[in-house]
């Protein structure tokens, strides 16, 4: 009676504890906590153990990888370093590189206390990529496809606390080279901390790693790039955010004229209203595709050429929304 237990016995008990505990009939479950995407916690990130080594790993491998790979020459960047306190970065967005490269381009102590505004579908879609995301770039999820009140909040309060940002407005990668529409989130964010938008124009980044060059298709390209810095901007008196994205497009747009013109003819057409347009000339893929810049090109004009015309039948424009950067 009180003997060793069967086989049976043993079977059934092994078989409980392994298997999927039962629950009562009508009893809901509790929603599993969602660990990725918005929802990720970055402030481990932040933490004086992992800034340190995220220090060494940007400044001991990431700048000089840049320095072999993009060759960046920095342009107008003596007004960020008279700025005291945190600012908004704001850049053009072709490549991948691009992050790597604008963070590389900062002066040191700044870039050891700067954010990057990640696209939380993208970057944060899993732990291992979050946690990667969060460590390597110091990046936040934020919310691309709508203005998102957590995003907003999250990153205000960092900007609030000392912390710069690094935000690409067009929301994702270009498909196309031209420059997209700039969204509200760079300039609503400076408005609610009053901190100033510094522009920046990244040329060369898309030729040395397009977009569509990930997986078994990566083409790495060493090249020359160049980061153009402009005067840093501040939201007027009154002035929306809308308005406000406005100005800090066209200030970028400047900057891409100066980048394939000069510094002096830049600015005469900007003071005329006459400057190139940064989303390009508004006429059928192919001809936009040729009027594409060389800098921004990764492909020779023939291929340039043929590609426009497979993508004709898409829509130029990705989706993207106020916040983020692509996946």
């Amino acid at each position: 009676m009180g003997g060793r237990p069967s086989g049976a016995s043993r079977a059934k008990v092994a078989n409980f504890l392994v298997r999927t505990p039962t629950r009562p009939i009508g009893a809901d479950l509790a929603p599993l906590e969602k660990k990725t995407g918005i929802e990720y916690e970055t402030d481990w990130a932040r933490r004086y153990p992992v800034r340190l080594a995220r220090a060494i790993v940007l400044d001991d491998l990431t700048v000089p990888v840049v320095r072999v790979v993009a060759r960046p020459k920095v342009l107008g960047r003596d007004p960020l370093e008279r700025i005291e306190g945190p600012v908004i970065v704001t850049a053009n967005h072709t490549s991948h590189l691009d992050t790597a490269v604008l963070l590389a381009s900062l002066p040191a102590t700044r870039r050891h206390h700067t954010i990057v505004a990640a696209a939380a579908d993208y970057f944060f879609d899993r732990r291992w990529k979050a946690a990667a995301s969060a460590f390597g770039l110091g990046a936040i999820p934020m919310e691309r496809n709508k203005v998102n009140r957590r995003s907003a909040d999250a990153a205000a309060a960092l900007i609030d606390e000392g912390w710069s940002l690094v935000i690409f407005p067009e929301g994702g990668r270009s498909p196309h080279g031209w420059g997209q529409e700039f969204k509200g989130g760079a300039a609503y964010l400076a408005k609610r901390c009053n901190v100033p938008v510094v522009p920046v124009y990244l040329r060369g980044s898309r030729a040395i790693l397009p977009k569509g060059g990930g997986g078994m298709r990566v083409r790495l390209r060493p090249g020359q790039t160049e980061v153009r810095f402009g005067a840093p901007l501040w939201p007027a008196e009154g002035e929306d955010a809308r308005r406000f994205s406005t100005r800090i497009e066209a200030a970028v747009s400047m900057l891409a004229d100066e980048a394939e013109t000069d510094w002096w003819s830049a600015r005469l057409r900007a003071a005329r209203g006459e400057t190139p347009p940064f989303r390009g000339p508004e006429v059928s893929p192919w001809r936009r595709a040729w009027a594409l810049p060389e800098s921004a090109d990764p492909v020779d004009r023939r291929g340039r050429a043929d590609q426009a015309r497979s993508d004709g039948a898409t829509d130029w424009d990705d989706h993207d929304g106020a916040f983020g950067e692509d996946g």
